[in-house]
């Protein structure tokens, strides 16, 4: 809860991306507000993608045999 209350006070646009992007995930795949704010950032500033690409997937975010990246 720490983390996700850092990262609203230190950027709510981001933040409030995660948000919408977790309201529009189905109820069949839920997305964590982790998940959904990288993913917003990644959207927001392409360059961050090498953040995502270090290891951070929620376990839907790959295929079942797929090893993780490092």
């Amino acid at each position: 809860m720490r983390l996700m209350l850092l990262r609203v006070m230190l950027d709510p646009l981001t933040s409030w991306r995660a948000l919408r992007l977790r309201h529009k995930a189905p109820a069949s795949a839920p997305v964590s507000f982790d998940a959904a704010w990288r993913r917003a950032l990644v959207i927001s500033a392409p360059d961050e993608m090498v953040f995502r690409l270090h290891g951070h997937y929620s376990p839907t975010d790959r295929e079942p045999d797929t090893p993780p990246l490092l």
